[in-house]
């Protein structure tokens, strides 16, 4: 299927597939800018999460967590463990309360051997690495693709993960009456709760909003309709039988799963465009984005721009074409798109500096977003030699002053 064929190289293969341009990414809105925050991360990075003032990053390949302190990716991994990588497999999901962590991966008794299993581990951060592993999710159905991996961790401290259909199709999926458990769902990964949401296709995103607390996700499509979703508990997006807006019929003709309700997407694109991390801002830099959602694709490296409605439980537009909360093949898309050049982005989140963080898989960089006025402020007054050597005189003579002036008291004293 042409869909499978596009998610296979465009999220799995790369670099190979999106090779890095060495070009830096543009932003459309006025006064503020992108920057490259940390570079040189192999072996395709996936997600981050913050840890106090430090980045810890995925790296799916070789199953390596690597430390980015002060914007430097550091040498040598904070972790290393043996995980299976071909296709969507490796080191997937992160999530971190206080100096807890969470990781997600496919783990193996090789790097590039057999999957044993999909795994979530409880790990301690004790400021060099992570220590004190504890297994606390064995995920049977292991497959090479729709492994999902998205995590994130709720003001209340519980963490949720996201988990594709791992090519199972059951009751989960909205297709059969066998039960292929912990496919195609969203589930609390720290505590044995029931599904909070069923019936999704795969995710690269999981995000929740401060200000109400509701998680939101990207799901992406087959052949068409890549979602955004505000996922409520016991929620059912759809998938096997419906992937976009939904018709009457096929509501109607929806297999169900227990009590888990179908609604439509907030958002869809109609032609594929991979999306994956998304990030709410709430923040005094970014202010001006504190009703607004911010979306990554892998496919295009844009980086989209959503404006919350009113009671932020939707997507408002000004333009007519996407008032219908679906971007068609023919509709322009200049208003939601922020950003160009990310080349694929795998997470977005937002920092402890109030600022937004971008992980690109194809570039293995992780970019920030900040205003014009920061990076004003950061620039030294005057990077001239000139103003360095009138600053270091004037420093000299402050200094022989002082000493003069000290020598004369203490003489005085004498």
């Amino acid at each position: 299927m042409l869909r499978l064929a596009i998610a296979f190289l465009a999220i799995t293969f790369l670099p190979a597939f999106g090779e890095s341009t060495g070009q830096m990414p543009e932003i459309r809105g006025d006064g503020f800018v992108v920057e490259k925050f940390a570079d040189g991360i192999p072996n395709s990075p996936t997600t981050m999460a913050f840890v106090g003032d430090d980045i810890l990053v995925l790296q799916k390949s070789d199953g390596q967590v690597r430390l980015v302190r002060d914007g430097v990716v550091q040498p040598i991994p904070v972790l290393d463990v043996n995980v299976a990588n071909e296709g969507e497999q490796g080191m997937l999901g992160i999530a971190a309360v206080g100096t807890t962590v969470y990781l997600y991966y496919s783990e193996s008794d090789r790097d590039g051997g057999d999957p044993v299993a999909k795994r979530a581990y409880r790990y301690e951060w004790n400021g060099l690495g992570l220590v004190n592993p504890v297994l606390v999710r064995d995920l049977d159905e292991t497959q090479f693709y729709h492994n999902g991996g998205a995590m994130v961790a709720s003001p209340d401290g519980a963490v949720y993960i996201a988990l594709g259909d791992a090519g199972r199709y059951g009751a989960l999926q909205n297709h059969s009456d066998e039960l292929y458990e912990d496919t195609s769902v969203i589930m609390r990964v720290d505590r044995g709760e029931p599904y909070y949401s069923i019936g999704i296709r795969n995710s690269f995103g999981l995000a929740v909003d401060p200000a109400t607390g509701r998680l939101w996700d990207t799901e992406n499509g087959d052949d068409d309709f890549d979602e955004i979703n505000l996922v409520e508990r016991n929620s059912n997006s759809g998938w096997y039988a419906i992937m976009g807006p939904a018709t009457e019929q096929e509501i109607a003709g929806l297999r169900g799963y227990k009590d888990y309700q179908y609604s439509d997407p907030e958002f869809s694109w109609e032609q594929v465009v991979s999306p994956t991390g998304l990030a709410f801002v709430q923040s005094e830099p970014l202010k001006k984005f504190n009703d607004s959602l911010f979306v990554g694709d892998c496919n295009y490296g844009n980086l989209y721009k959503f404006t919350l409605n009113e009671s932020r439980d939707g997507l408002a537009f000004a333009s007519a074409q996407l008032s219908d909360n679906v971007a068609n093949t023919e509709d322009a898309q200049d208003e939601i798109i922020f950003g160009t050049g990310f080349g694929c982005v795998t997470d977005i989140e937002m920092g402890p500096d109030g600022l937004l963080y971008i992980v690109s898989l194809s570039e293995g960089t992780i970019f920030r977003i900040l205003p014009e006025g920061i990076v004003q402020q950061q620039q030294a007054p005057d990077s001239s030699w000139k103003a360095y050597l009138y600053y270091g005189l004037g420093a000299i003579a402050a200094a022989g002053i002082a000493i003069a002036a000290y020598a004369l008291r203490k003489r005085r004293h004498m």
